[in-house]
């Protein structure tokens, strides 16, 4: 896993940057033209707080010219880890032309789906076969004729054996295959999206204003549920900031959002009275709209993951701090749960003291990465795809 560059990146780097256009972060590609000092490059990716510190003068520009938002860091990252990525980035191709003159899809590491053009092409054979069992049937009848051979008269389409069996089997093949994928779409709600009570931009938010997810989501930290922030957490700003001057917002659909407005309602909701700055009725609680629902005999542990794990909200929530409306990013299934634990390491601990000092216990796991034997230790190396540990 050490040398998979493309792995790394779409693991740790893809939810912020792409090799060759700008994103939340800017385009890797030529990184390590633009800073040529390795160790320096090194650094700023496991911990840009330092560097910045230090006076680099093209990384705090950097900074500056991302609306100074602090990249995440990675300080469990190896040396050969890091090299894979650049080396992944940088050999990265542009869409466009080939070397070859051939044309190139704009995105060559998605794979192609050859399921519609199969199909067609099972279609097309279906109907030559059927056109020549016809031939077949016609040229028999008249070889039967000049022969002197009685003939029957041909059976009907709709009463051919055969015909009768033939589509029998095909409507059951992509009957089966259509009843299959629809029951393992069930309770998967994949890019949900339902309006809430009060328009809340994450873009705003965590986005613009760069707010810590656990300012508002503090359970993420320390328990199982992130939480639902409660209104006088709303308050703390919003006692004082009671008119939006950002940018124009806009629904999912397109439609323009009153923002001053939406601050209203959370005024009604808590009974605040902006202008006297005091509660003078009762409050009552949001009805929010859920979004993120696992199944009941699924055990999903928030700060296992964001604590222990380090897993950055953006792995499992997509782009959150682009988003003015909150949708279902991941499908949440069984198998991409599992083949998140297959390829994300561990922060196990090294001979400096560095890591997470409970996997210490694993003493098979530190002496073969103290070795060599091993470059690195998965989730799933400690026992993360076994069925009881989110079945239980």
């Amino acid at each position: 896993m050490a040398q998979d560059g493309k792995a790394l990146f779409q693991s740790d780097c893809a939810s912020c940057h792409n090799p060759i256009k700008q994103v939340t972060g800017p385009a890797l590609k030529g990184v390590t033209s633009r800073v040529p000092d390795q160790k320096l490059l090194h650094a700023w990716i496991r911990n840009n707080a330092a560097v910045l510190a230090s006076g680099d003068k093209y990384f705090n520009d950097l900074y500056i010219q991302f609306g100074k938002t602090p990249m995440n860091t990675f300080p469990s990252l190896t040396d050969a880890e890091i090299d894979a990525i650049l080396k992944y980035v940088e050999t990265y191709p542009e869409p466009g032309v080939g070397k070859n003159g051939t044309p190139v899809p704009p995105n060559p590491d998605a794979e192609s789906d050859s399921s519609l053009l199969y199909g067609i092409l099972t279609l097309i054979l279906a109907v030559i076969m059927l056109v020549l069992l016809q031939v077949n049937s016609n040229l028999k009848k008249l070889s039967d004729d000049k022969s002197g051979v009685p003939s029957h008269e041909p059976i009907p389409f709709y009463r051919n054996k055969v015909y009768i069996t033939f589509l029998v089997l095909v409507l059951f093949v992509v009957g089966g295959y259509y009843v299959v994928q629809a029951a393992i779409g069930l309770g998967r709600q994949q890019n949900y999206q339902p309006e809430q009570p009060i328009f809340f931009s994450h873009k705003v938010h965590p986005g613009t204003n760069q707010i810590s997810c656990l300012y508002c989501h503090g359970g993420a930290w320390d328990s199982k549920m992130a939480g639902v922030p409660s209104l006088n957490v709303c308050m703390n700003c919003h006692a004082a900031i009671n008119d939006y001057k950002g940018e124009v917002l806009h629904r999912a659909d397109g439609k323009e959002v009153d923002a001053n407005g939406e601050i209203q309602k959370l005024y009604s909701y808590t009974g605040y009275d902006p202008k006297s700055g005091k509660y003078t009725e009762p409050g009552k609680q949001i009805e929010w709209v859920k979004i993120h629902n696992l199944p009941d005999h699924v055990y999903f542990n928030h700060s296992q993951h964001i604590r222990a794990g380090k897993v950055q909200c953006q792995t499992c929530h997509g782009s959150i701090t682009e988003m003015n409306e909150v949708k279902q990013f991941s499908e949440l299934s069984m198998g991409w749960c599992i083949n998140c634990h297959r390829t994300t390491k561990v922060n196990f601990p090294d001979s400096a003291g560095n890591g997470n000092k409970f996997y210490s216990i694993y003493e098979r796991f530190n002496h073969n990465l103290q070795t060599g034997k091993m470059d690195s230790v998965t989730v799933e190396n400690i026992g993360g795809t076994e069925c009881q540990k989110c079945h239980y």
